[in-house]
């Protein structure tokens, strides 16, 4: 399960008895925050899409780390783990930064985030793609983004089990701007890619305009986004010659969306919006299928 369902680490077991391997929780930002005005999650039936600027809204990572401690205690390691704390289910830790961090500040909210999650979580995603924060995005530009990444990187080094760190990217990257982050990722031994966020675009979409138009801002996901993020997927891969394991995300209902993702080289799949239009058995559905 994709970044954005289960902000606040609620619904863990649930998620895994529905067959998901790992959830990405969050974007947990330092301090809890109300996210943006209601309504703000918009459904386009037609397209098979969403359109959402929820606004990083969550409990704030210290209550969000004391519900993923209680979890743990209370779900035992299972018989084959390889490990992993709380048995072979993972759960990834996708970080913000607050809406009224100024983005020269940003790497500190990275930072509290990292530090009280380390231990809770399996992995971490940084996110500075979602187009519902205002100015976020300008936190892809290469510069901004090492300050952030050298940082908990370095953090993450000194600990005893480095944790892996990974980057979410937005699909209305430049492919310079692509080349960007992955020259980066390469640089500062990045752990993956998770391809892709949101999109701004509203292009070739069958709801009306004037439909789109009164929704607003938001990022669109679902159906529309499917092609944009498995190119990106396969560029990536193809340019780092798989060195940069991709999360691919974006666009996933059958398993035939998964296996495009797969084929163009992702290493792991996440859903969301598919989630919503296909229902709660996707999951099982898809491995049905790909298992034959």
């Amino acid at each position: 399960m994709a970044a954005g369902f289960d902000k606040n680490a609620a619904y863990l077991s649930e998620l895994e008895m529905l067959g998901f391997g790992f959830v990405e929780i969050g974007t947990v930002t330092p301090k809890p925050q109300p996210g943006n005005d209601k309504p703000r999650l918009f459904r386009l039936p037609k397209d098979k899409a969403l359109i959402n600027r929820m606004g990083f809204n969550n409990d704030g990572v210290k209550v969000v780390a004391k519900r993923l401690r209680e979890w743990r205690a209370r779900t035992p390691l299972d018989s084959d783990s390889t490990g992993t704390q709380g048995g072979r289910f993972i759960i990834g830790g996708n970080i913000g930064k607050n809406k009224i961090t100024p983005n020269e500040e940003a790497w500190k909210d990275y930072e509290v985030c990292f530090r009280e999650l380390f231990d809770c979580v399996d992995y971490f995603v940084v996110n500075v793609s979602s187009p519902n924060t205002p100015g976020l995005r300008a936190l892809q530009e290469k510069e901004s983004l090492r300050k952030i990444l050298e940082h908990l990187q370095a953090i993450n080094q000194h600990m005893p089990a480095p944790k892996p760190l990974l980057l979410k990217i937005a699909p209305d990257l430049t492919w310079s701007q692509v080349d960007d982050v992955i020259d980066l990722a390469l640089e500062i031994k990045l752990d993956g890619l998770v391809a892709t966020n949101t999109t701004i675009s509203r292009d070739n979409l069958e709801t009306p305009g004037n439909k789109i138009a009164a929704i607003g801002a938001g990022g669109l996901s679902g159906a529309p986004l499917r092609r944009q993020s498995t190119e990106i997927v396969k560029y990536i891969h193809q340019k780092t010659g798989g060195r940069i394991p991709v999360i691919a995300s974006g666009g996933i209902f059958s398993a035939e969306h998964a296996r495009e993702k797969l084929e163009a080289g992702a290493s792991l799949l996440q859903v969301w919006t598919g989630f919503i239009y296909e229902g709660p058995l996707i999951v099982k559905k898809i491995l049905k299928e790909l298992a034959k």
